[in-house]
This record gives C-alpha cells, sequence and structure tokens, in this order.
C-alpha cells in the first residue's frame, strides 16, 4: 500500500513479494470462509432443534460477521497516503544537505527549511526529523516502513494480516477490527459450547445420551474444530485488543511505546500526547458517538499536527498567566513585561510633574507612581537636616525649645497647609516630642521626614 509499490511491482521479483504479503490475509479470509460454512450449514440448519432459536442465532451471527468484515476490509484497503509538497525538501538542498561539513550545519539547514512546518518532534541532538529514503521532513509521529515503502503519518506498526501500515487513516478501522473479531468468536464458540459438550457424547449412530447432536461424519469434526479455532483466536485477540485500548486511553503508539518521541521543549516524553482519557478518546473515534463503532472515517486532526499535553495543561489553567497564541494578536508578551505593567494598566499615568502639589497619602495611594519618585518625596529636605541637629542638641542640654529655633516653613509648604491638602503627624516614631509648642504656628516636617 506504499507509494513506490508501482514501481517495485514492475520487476518479477517486486511482484512476487506482492503475492507473499497478502498471503496471510488469505489466510484470515480462508478461515472466516470455512467458520460460515460450519455455523451456518453444519451447527445451525443441520444440527439444530429448535427453529426460532436457531433464527436469532443466524441474525446475531450475520450481525457481528458483518461488523468485523466490515471493519477488516476498510483497515486493508485504506491508504497511508501521501506526504504534500511542503514537506518535500527540493534536490537542490538535499544536495546541500548531504555535502554539509558537519552536523550542525545539517542542523542549521533542516531547521531553516521546516521553520513554517507545524513540526514539535526532534532528534536527540535537536535537529528536525528528516527521511533520507523520501528526501521529506518528517511531520510529528510520522515513521518511515520499509515494506510499504513510504514514510506514514502516526504510524503505529505494520500489521501484516492486513498488508497495511496502522497509521492516522485506519487505526480506528484497526481497532474496531480488533474489538468485532473477539465478539464474533466469542459468540461463535458460546454457542457452540452445548454442541461440543454434546459431541463427547454420542453413541455409534451419531446420537448422544439425550439425542441431542444430529451431525454425523464430518460434520461433528467440523463443530468440533469451530469451537477450538473461535476459542484460540479468542484468547489471543483478547490480550491484543485490551493492549490498544490501553494505547487508544493514553494517546500513543506501539512505536512510541517501545521508543518516547522528543519534543523541542521537554525532551522525550511518553505520556507528550497524552490529553486525558476521553479526549484521547474522541481523537482517535472523534466527537459524534453516532460513529464510534462504525468502520467510517470519524477522527480529529489533519493527522500533520497533533496538541501535546503541555498545550492543554497551559489551555486549562485557571491562572492569569496564558499561552501566548491564546490571546490573540499582540505586540508583546505578557510574559515579558514589568511586573507592574497591569497596574499602569489600570489607572493611565500623569506625565504632568505634580508631585510637590500630592500630599504623601495621595502619593501612596497612586498605584502607578514610580518608586523612585516616591523615596524622593519622603526624603527630607536639606534645611531641615541642619534646624533638627540644632534641636537634638538644645535637648541634650537640657535647654527648653523655643519658637525662635523652630523651623520655619517654606512658602510652599504653608500654601499647602492653607489648602488642607496634607495632613502631619507630630511623631518621631510612636512617642511625641518633648517641648513641642503643639501650636498652629510651630512648624512641622511632613510625615516620616524625621529618623527614628
Amino acid at each position: 500500500m506504499g507509494n513506490d509499490d508501482h514501481r517495485r511491482r514492475k520487476t518479477p521479483c517486486g511482484f512476487c513479494m506482492a503475492v507473499f504479503k497478502w498471503i496471510p490475509v488469505l489466510f484470515i479470509t480462508a478461515v472466516i470462509a470455512w467458520s460460515y460454512y460450519a455455523y451456518v450449514v453444519e451447527l445451525c440448519i443441520r444440527n439444530s432443534q429448535n427453529r426460532i432459536g436457531m433464527i436469532f442465532m443466524l441474525l446475531f451471527y450475520h450481525l457481528f460477521l458483518t461488523l468485523f468484515m466490515w471493519s477488516y476490509w476498510r483497515t486493508i484497503m485504506t491508504s497511508v497516503g501521501r506526504m504534500p509538497d511542503q514537506w518535500r525538501i527540493p534536490d537542490e538542498e538535499v544536495t546541500r544537505l548531504f555535502r554539509a561539513d558537519s552536523p550542525d550545519t545539517q542542523k542549521r539547514i533542516l531547521n531553516n527549511f521546516a521553520r513554517d512546518l507545524p513540526v514539535t518532534n526532534r532528534t536527540m541532538n535537536g535537529s528536525v526529523r528528516f527521511c533520507e529514503k523520501c528526501k521529506i521532513i518528517k511531520p510529528d509521529r510520522a515513521h518511515h516502513c520499509s515494506v510499504c515503502s513510504c514514510c506514514v503519518l502516526k504510524m503505529d506498526h505494520h500489521c501484516p494480516w492486513v498488508n497495511n501500515c496502522v497509521n492516522f487513516y485506519n487505526y480506528k478501522y484497526f481497532v474496531l477490527f480488533l474489538g468485532y473479531a473477539l465478539v464474533y468468536c466469542l459468540y461463535v464458540a458460546f454457542t457452540a459450547l452445548h454442541d461440543f459438550v454434546d459431541f463427547w457424547k454420542y453413541d455409534n449412530n451419531g446420537y448422544s445420551a439425550q439425542g441431542q447432536l444430529n451431525a454425523t461424519g464430518m460434520g461433528r469434526f467440523h463443530i468440533l474444530f469451530l469451537f477450538f479455532i473461535a476459542l484460540m483466536f479468542a484468547i489471543s485477540l483478547v490480550s491484543l485488543f485490551g493492549y490498544h485500548i490501553y494505547l487508544v486511553l493514553v494517546n500513543r503508539t506501539t512505536l512510541e511505546s517501545f521508543r518516547a518521541p522528543i519534543f523541542r521543549v521537554g525532551g522525550p516524553d511518553k505520556n507528550g500526547y497524552n490529553l486525558g482519557r476521553y479526549a484521547n478518546f474522541c481523537e482517535v473515534f472523534g466527537d459524534d458517538w453516532q460513529y464510534w463503532f462504525l468502520p467510517v472515517f470519524s477522527s480529529r486532526g489533519d493527522g500533520y499536527s497533533y496538541p501535546t499535553s503541555s498545550d492543554q495543561s497551559r489551555v486549562s489553567t485557571t491562572s492569569p498567566v496564558q499561552r501566548y497564541d491564546a490571546m490573540g494578536d499582540t505586540a508583546t508578551s505578557r510574559l515579558d513585561g514589568n511586573p507592574t505593567d497591569k497596574l499602569i494598566g489600570a489607572s493611565p499615568l500623569d506625565t504632568t510633574n505634580h508631585h510637590h502639589n500630592q500630599s504623601p497619602h495621595q502619593v501612596r495611594s497612586t498605584s502607578a507612581q514610580p518608586i523612585q519618585q516616591l523615596q524622593q518625596q519622603q526624603a527630607p529636605p536639606s534645611p531641615y537636616l541642619d534646624e533638627l541637629e540644632e534641636r537634638l542638641e538644645q535637648v541634650a542640654n537640657g535647654q527648653s525649645l523655643s519658637s525662635s529655633t523652630a523651623v520655619v516653613k517654606s512658602s510652599q509648604q504653608a500654601e499647602r497647609e492653607a489648602n488642607g491638602a496634607a495632613v502631619f503627624i507630630d511623631m518621631v516614631g510612636d512617642h511625641p516630642l518633648a517641648g513641642v509648642d503643639p501650636a498652629k504656628d510651630s512648624p512641622r516636617p511632613p510625615n516620616g521626614d524625621l529618623p527614628v
């Protein structure tokens, strides 16, 4: 089913290999055809005593057989697809790539070519994955199949029993094929169990002690082998079907379970595509439940790009920090801004210099005010320092503080107090200064200007 099969079949060896690969499919088809004869003719028509029971047995048998063969046929005949031209590297670039003198040069060539492609998987050295046989950039989860001679999207494995690669396009059909094959085998084994037990109790005339087994000669052996083969296939299908159900629920392929995919950010991670059980199931079977159990294509996506678990966690988080892609078209990312950019955006800045006409409380309540301006406003003016030292010396010498030694206010501060624009506190720390006249004409420095 590969893209180059028509070229290989032109040679006699290629034709023989193509025929040889169909032998497992022909074997399964022959077993199903024989089981149909053994169940319908030998078990139901020739051996059944209850006609109503026979009708219901045949009805459910044909229902399961139809779903089983439909899924099997879709799995076999679904093509692996063909890579679009944008993933294919031109011949001149391939020549440059093969003539590169170092792995770093090859890495730069591949990364430059794949800069516009949705690829997140990398090789061990961090380079974009490249197929030397197909001359293409490998999409995420794609691998080259040596049997199909092409790169396959979301390759799970190459199954000889379907003569095809289990891939993005037929993985749902393959899982349904395993499930319906298991149901078919269990149904045949269960309905043939009673006649299988009677087989060991028949007499020379072909009748059991209860007279239940009417088949004679080869008919009895058809029923015997039908039960054995159905039970044998059911046992083998239980483990295989259960394993692929597990892979569906964790969103992982068979190849990824043995070798974890390597991501550009995060490195190797087997759970890199795990989105949760329900989301993983819908990625394979689709969002419409009416098509879940029918072999019709309903899988999500296009097979070239897949959501990752890190993307899912960033989108579903409730914190203000979100994915850059989820925030729309913005000039810069919010993660690169200043810590106070939200406050600045909430309160527009006034570029006019009004800090001399504001009280300390007003300055503290304005979140958009730069910290440097706050520190400049809270720093004591230089004339206050000289007067403060003189007052401290008088207190140390036991002298009383007079109004003549008080600090004379500046004209701007007197105007602010007259307008009631500021409120000052006569305290150094939590204790008032001894000997300070609390009269209105007593000079008082702004709150926070006196060191403790």
